[in-house]
């Protein structure tokens, strides 16, 4: 028996439906992995953390270059230095330090993760492809009118083939709106999203890129 064709609505610059296009199996129907998924979004979160968190040790305190007191005859601990990190104003023993949170992952499974985000998505029915737009001037009501007509989510991912700055800054003010490169696309901003848009060139660029 035949398996039903997977496919997304096209819309035009409107909103109105103008039609459907197959979407190629292997990159909107790949079978679920879970673990190489969740690696990838695991992987992109630590590659994200800045990794710039610095605490100070006894050695980069200022101050207690001093013996608080003589070593013998006191009738208290031996102290070597009041910045020691049992003194008060002392240094940190074991804090963070700046480092790389960098996690490497093999580009043919990180491909496989963006299939298999991509084919969640689209066995949802949340993929949407639009006709390309040209803005001669940012017009973010325009862009919002298209989004609302093609019955987009609370959380849409834009997806572009190239820098556009009148249509990037049209979708710049839209809450819940992420404009992204094709390049750039990502399975962690997948999954987040309730909605993909694509233009048609975004989704060719894909197209071409994982299969």
């Amino acid at each position: 028996m035949a398996t039903e064709k997977l496919s997304a609505p096209v819309y035009d610059r409107e909103g109105k439906e103008s039609g459907h296009l197959e979407l190629p199996e292997d990159i909107f129907n790949a079978p679920l992995n879970t673990a190489v998924l969740h690696q990838a979004v695991k992987r992109q979160q630590a590659n994200d953390r800045q990794g710039t968190a610095q605490t100070k040790t006894r050695g980069d305190v200022s101050g207690g270059g001093k013996k608080p007191w003589k070593q013998k005859g006191t009738g208290r601990a031996r102290q070597g230095s009041t910045r020691a990190p049992q003194w008060r104003h002392g240094g940190v023993v074991f804090g963070p330090h700046p480092h790389s949170y960098e996690e490497k992952m093999p580009r043919k499974q990180r491909r496989l993760a963006l299939r298999v985000a991509l084919s969640v998505k689209s066995q949802e029915g949340a993929v949407r492809v639009i006709e390309e737009i040209a803005l001669e001037a940012p017009r973010t009501s325009v862009v919002a009118n298209l989004f609302d007509q093609l019955g987009a989510g609370a959380r849409t991912l834009f997806v572009i083939p190239e820098h556009d700055l009148m249509l990037e800054k049209s979708t710049r003010n839209l809450a819940g709106v992420k404009t992204i490169l094709a390049t750039n696309l990502n399975p962690t901003d997948v999954l987040i999203a309730d909605t993909l848009v694509f233009t048609r060139t975004a989704l060719s660029q894909i197209e071409d890129w994982l299969s």
